[in-house]
């Protein structure tokens, strides 16, 4: 059976990062497809004022762009991280390296730049059509596929149409999420997370050029750790940097306190004095932009037989916190090209014994199986790092459990990984990280003792607990995952 025979048209909805990798993906597999986004072209119209928040691309992201052939063309536009550069109220700096390799770094993006990149390449396969300004407002049973209502806004309008297949990555308020978990009964749980956000600028150094651009170290991920609340800033590829406060809603230090301009200055000169000659307008910014709000999304099931299948934000939204959120939906399309590759070749080679809305309901059911549990496991990480971000970075004695676990990585590479590499750096499932972080740190907690220099701690002696407690959790994914992930990045920071 040929890709005609077997579906040629897949309707997406939802063209942001994760909708427009997934619309390049499915042309390149020979289909014609149809792409439904709310907003305005966003190369023709800003469209991401005051809610941005830069966006962090690792391992898994970095492999999904590698196989459409686009990781290049994206990382002339990123910045590599290679840590975390922590910023006392006093302005002392402490450096914090992500991994215990050159390699090993997180790379600083915009978001509108790289979802102005995704929608290029799309439209270039010549098998792309965008259709702009069309918000999805309903979405039922029709047949064996589902008739889409949309409202186009700026005419009033609203149209019907039937399509047999279709793909859900229109965030985390999906329409479609809403009308996938009635007809399935499923699960979704959609929880706030109490704090908010407001996105500032640095600007460049005027008339500087290359790294004398930056007003602060170009290569990290700026952190101003203030217990419950927390100041960052991310690298912009023109010497800006991006700065977000979250700070709670409500509470004795919360935005709910920062109504006026001089309350602003007197938080900023309180909490965070060294931004004060960095930041411009300050108090105009502050006010100018929304206050961005997070929350986490769990879905189960992701699709509604072989009608729609979820991707992305629109089933697993996640805080940003541990910036997987674009790298897990972009793993959500590497994992259903694999799936589908395989479809397709046993459809046309005639191996599968079924039509192909079942391959189609099989494909989805196992894409949203595995990918269920993993984008659970890594929401509920981005949580608890949130909470390591703005109360421990600062601690001494996390910050000697973080130097033991680098003199541990160094020793035993493959036994052991930390759970940041190995969300970071690897391709692992999101699950075995969990398994193994817990393992990690109950071990570390019990080693690295109060008061003790990790430094003069004896590793060797500790070689039979890691062999015993923490390698066999990571050595079955070794292989594929650790192995193969790091070559593909190795040597391009």
């Amino acid at each position: 059976m040929s890709v005609n025979q077997a579906g040629a048209s897949i309707s997406l909805v939802g063209g942001g990062l994760v909708g427009s990798l997934l619309a390049t993906g499915l042309a390149r597999r020979g289909f014609e497809v149809e792409l439904f986004e709310r907003r305005s072209d966003p190369r023709t119209r800003a469209v991401y004022g005051g809610r941005s928040i830069n966006l962090a691309l690792s391992v898994r992201g970095v492999h999904a762009l590698r196989q459409l052939g686009l990781y290049q063309r994206i990382l002339s536009g990123a910045i590599p991280m290679r840590g975390r550069m922590m910023h006392a109220v006093d302005g002392a700096l402490t450096f914090q390296p992500y991994g215990v390799e050159d390699w090993q770094c997180i790379y600083s993006i915009s978001r509108g730049d790289l979802n102005r990149v995704l929608l290029t390449a799309a439209e270039e396969t010549g098998r792309v059509r965008v259709r702009f300004e069309q918000k999805l407002v309903a979405a039922q049973a029709m047949g064996p596929g589902l008739e889409l209502e949309f409202h186009q806004e700026t005419e009033d309008k609203t149209s019907r149409i039937y399509r047999r297949r279709v793909i859900g990555t229109d965030g985390s308020a999906s329409v479609l999420r809403s009308a996938v978990v009635k007809a399935n009964r499923g699960r979704c749980s959609e929880e706030p997370l109490d704090y908010g956000y407001k996105e500032l600028a640095i600007a460049p150094n005027d008339g500087a050029s290359g790294d004398a651009r930056f007003k602060m170290e170009k290569h990290a991920l700026h952190i101003w750790p203030r217990g419950n609340f927390m100041l960052i800033a991310l690298p912009n590829f023109d010497g800006s940097f991006t700065l977000t406060l979250f700070l709670p809603h409500e509470g004795p230090v919360s935005l709910d306190k920062l109504r006026t301009p001089a309350e602003v200055r007197e938080f900023f000169t309180k909490y965070f004095p060294d931004t004060l000659p960095l930041i411009e307008d300050l108090e105009g910014t502050f006010f100018g932009n929304p206050t961005g709000h997070m929350v986490t999304v769990k879905t189960n099931p992701w699709n509604w037989d072989s009608r729609a299948l979820l991707l992305g934000d629109a089933a697993h939204a996640i805080v940003p916190f541990f910036g997987q959120g674009m790298n897990c939906g972009f793993e959500d399309c590497s994992e259903l090209f694999s799936r589908m590759d395989a479809m397709l070749h046993s459809l046309t080679t005639g191996l599968a014994n079924t039509d192909a809305d079942a391959a189609w309901c099989s494909l989805f059911n196992a894409v949203s199986e595995i990918r269920w549990r993993n984008s659970d496991a890594i929401a509920d990480m981005a949580v608890e790092n949130f909470v390591e971000m703005r109360d421990r970075v600062g601690d001494r004695q996390f910050l000697n459990e973080k130097a033991l676990e680098k003199r541990l990585q160094l020793r035993y590479p493959r036994e052991y990984i930390s759970k940041y590499s190995l969300v970071s750096f690897s391709r692992v499932p999101y699950t075995i990280a969990v398994e193994a972080g817990a393992a990690q740190e109950k071990f570390l907690k019990s080693v690295c003792v109060a008061g003790a220099d990790p430094a003069q701690l004896d590793i060797e002696a500790m070689h039979g607990r890691i062999r015993d407690e923490i390698a066999p959790i990571l050595i079955p994914f070794l292989p594929e995952g650790l192995k193969n992930g790091y070559a593909e990045v190795g040597g391009h920071s």
